[in-house]
């Protein structure tokens, strides 16, 4: 059957498109910079609005379809497609908002929505009742390319970097994608009518899928204009200035002490077992089987080898400097270097004045120091 296109609702399922995209990727700025309850918040609504929007442009766009027979939408069907939509998306957010953020991700995550546009289109198409839709393997093949490969698009420029620029370009690449690839496929669609074939279960005629779409365009307008309001640089580069910092300080910071770790060390005292945290002792000393600990309190007697102590301190802010003596860089105040060797000398509290650093741990040492 022949069948045609109401102009003013393309343009119209093309504005919802648009605007989806900027409410999903907007409400998303600056996540990775929110703590973990707070982020699963805003990329569930994310989603939301992403997984929506597709649903809503795909039917204002088929109410725009005019057929010369009546024809009705299965309820459950077209409910459904717009869960596969929202999981979908969801779970492309999940990959760039949840571990860290590789180029291998994004592309994932592309994928992810691409397959949730042609998941939602074909299932939704499927659910049209009195007609029969027949589909062209060369329809079929040219949507996929071009959802997967326009959807990777897409997120690229939006997560690539996370400016606002990025967010606006991303916006009109997802919503040009989501209409692009809904008229690809409906290119290679072809509707029979069918003598007789009434349908069974629950009906939706396109006056009532029209009220449906239009109060869920209506939501999708009211967050994007509530997201434009607070839509500015000073807001969008949130993340960006957030990961810039945490850059910063890890690069001005020596490598010795990425990844720290605290650790509970014990020492004995009057018949007792008592303990300190790693983050007060400013150096340990071998004494045989045992140790020593230089802290606030004095130089205590603990249990542990310098072996058991360096391992437990692996990741911390210790390191070896003399195979007698593991020494707490944020203890040393100050580093004088000698001939051979160096020494590093500490705070007053700790009851330890200095520490030699011999010659074959001189390098790492310095190195931790940021010398």
């Amino acid at each position: 059957m022949e069948h045609g296109y109401n102009l003013y609702l393309i343009l119209a399922s093309l504005a919802i498109a648009l605007m989806s995209g900027f409410t999903g990727l907007s409400l998303t700025q600056g996540a990775s910079a929110m703590g973990i309850g707070r982020r699963k918040l805003v990329v569930s609504m994310s989603a939301i609005a992403l997984g929506g929007g597709i649903w809503s442009m795909h039917f204002v766009a088929m109410l725009a379809m005019t057929l010369p027979v009546p024809f009705h939408y299965n309820a459950l069907i077209t409910m459904a497609s717009a869960f596969v939509a929202i999981l979908l998306t969801g779970t492309a957010l999940l990959l760039v908002h949840f571990g860290e953020r590789t180029p291998r991700r994004i592309k994932l995550a592309g994928i992810y929505v691409g397959c949730g546009i042609l998941a939602m289109h074909y299932l939704g198409i499927s659910g049209i009742q009195d007609v029969k839709t027949i589909y062209s393997t060369f329809g079929i093949a040219v949507a996929i390319i071009a959802s997967l490969c326009l959807c990777m698009v897409s997120f690229w420029i939006s997560y690539g970097r996370r400016g606002s620029r990025n967010i606006l370009l991303g916006t009109v690449a997802f919503g040009t994608t989501v209409v692009a690839v809904h008229f690809i496929a409906m290119a290679g669609t072809e509707f029979v009518k069918l003598e007789g074939g009434l349908s069974t279960g629950l009906r939706l005629s396109n006056e009532v899928l029209a009220f449906g779409v239009t109060l869920t365009s209506f939501i999708i307008s009211g967050a994007f204009l509530l997201v434009g309001v607070t839509f500015s640089p000073r807001y969008g580069n949130l993340e960006q200035r957030v990961v810039a910092e945490n850059d910063t300080q890890r690069q001005a910071m020596p490598a010795a002490l990425l990844g720290r770790t605290f650790v509970k060390i014990p020492y004995e005292s009057n018949g007792q077992t008592h303990f300190v945290q790693s983050d007060g002792v400013a150096a340990v000393q071998a004494e045989g089987r045992y140790s020593f600990l230089y802290h606030g309190d004095g130089r205590l007697f603990c249990p542990w080898s310098i072996t058991t102590m360096e391992s437990k301190l692996k990741n911390s802010s210790f390191i070896k400097g003399h195979r007698s003596y593991l020494i707490n860089t944020d203890h040393v105040t100050s580093f004088e270097r000698k001939k051979d060797n160096g020494l590093c000398f500490f705070d007053g509290n700790a009851h330890l004045d200095q520490v030699t650093v011999s010659r074959s741990y001189l390098k790492q040492v310095r190195e931790s120091l940021g010398l």
